[in-house]
């Protein structure tokens, strides 16, 4: 029966990743803005348009349903001297850790989130841990772990939804969620979104009562939101990082009725 569950698996992954129809999606910053201004270890969301982008931009209340990390141009040649080079590290569900080019979300809404203070030692090591799991694929044999997601509107109480991604085996999990991407960071220690809980210091001699103690969340907990909420990662705009003026805008001076 294990080819029967591997042959559901992959045709779930393949119905799960593809487009939706009748979708409107705005681009907002061009594929040369985005190279301009993306350096290596950013982080790229993207307000996906596939079938299982809805599940989980449900499930993690957010517009991100995606999360790529950009290596830099000259570290992957393109094929082909015609090609784009492949600058993005993504783990897709059915193709596995695989790199991209811009031109893959560059019609769609996307976000740089930038990595603050992060030397270019450790910078470094968080490109090569993405681009040293290129290749790896998932297992597709979990059906249970992958059909839950064919059902993005079943009501699912707030405190519960970030957890219903890690049910399961996991396996499935990591090529959906932004575990390539946490695992990267935590392997150097920067935080995505740790818990900071105030802890009571017994110690007579400090000053302070209190001391925040950081906990590092489990990697299969992150997800694409986090990194856009996260008090580590700055929101870079490439409009505004490349000199945005208002007065330069080629307004049509008539509107459209439709």
């Amino acid at each position: 029966m294990g080819w029967l569950t591997r042959i559901a698996g992959n045709w779930i992954a393949q119905y799960l990743t593809s487009p939706l129809k009748k979708t409107t999606h705005i681009a907002t910053a061009s594929q040369e803005l985005l190279n301009a201004t993306l350096q290596p270890a950013d982080v790229l969301l993207v307000d996906g348009n596939t079938r299982l982008s809805v599940p989980i931009k449900y499930l993690t209340q957010s517009t991100w349903s995606h999360a790529a990390m950009y290596i830099g141009g000259d570290v992957l040649p393109a094929r082909e001297s015609w090609q784009m080079p492949l600058v993005l590290v993504e783990a897709d569900l059915k193709e596995g850790v695989r790199a991209v080019t811009l031109a893959h979300y560059a019609h769609l809404n996307t976000r740089i989130c930038r990595p603050v203070g992060l030397n270019i030692e450790d910078r470094k090591r968080v490109v090569n841990y993405v681009i040293n799991r290129i290749g790896h694929h998932y297992d597709l044999k979990n059906v249970f772990d992958l059909a839950r997601y064919l059902f993005p509107v079943a009501p699912v109480p707030t405190r519960l939804r970030r957890r219903l991604l890690t049910l399961g085996s996991g396996d499935p999990t990591r090529a959906i969620c932004s575990t390539l991407i946490a695992q990267a960071f935590q392997s150097v220690s920067y935080p995505v979104l740790p818990e900071i809980k105030r802890e009571w210091l017994n110690d007579p001699e400090s000053a302070e009562c209190y001391a925040e103690i950081y906990h590092i969340r489990h990697h299969s907990l992150i997800t694409p939101r986090d990194f856009d909420i996260s008090p580590f990662f700055d929101i870079v705009k490439p409009t505004i990082q490349n000199g945005f003026d208002y007065r330069a805008i080629a307004w049509k001076e008539t509107h459209d009725d439709s």
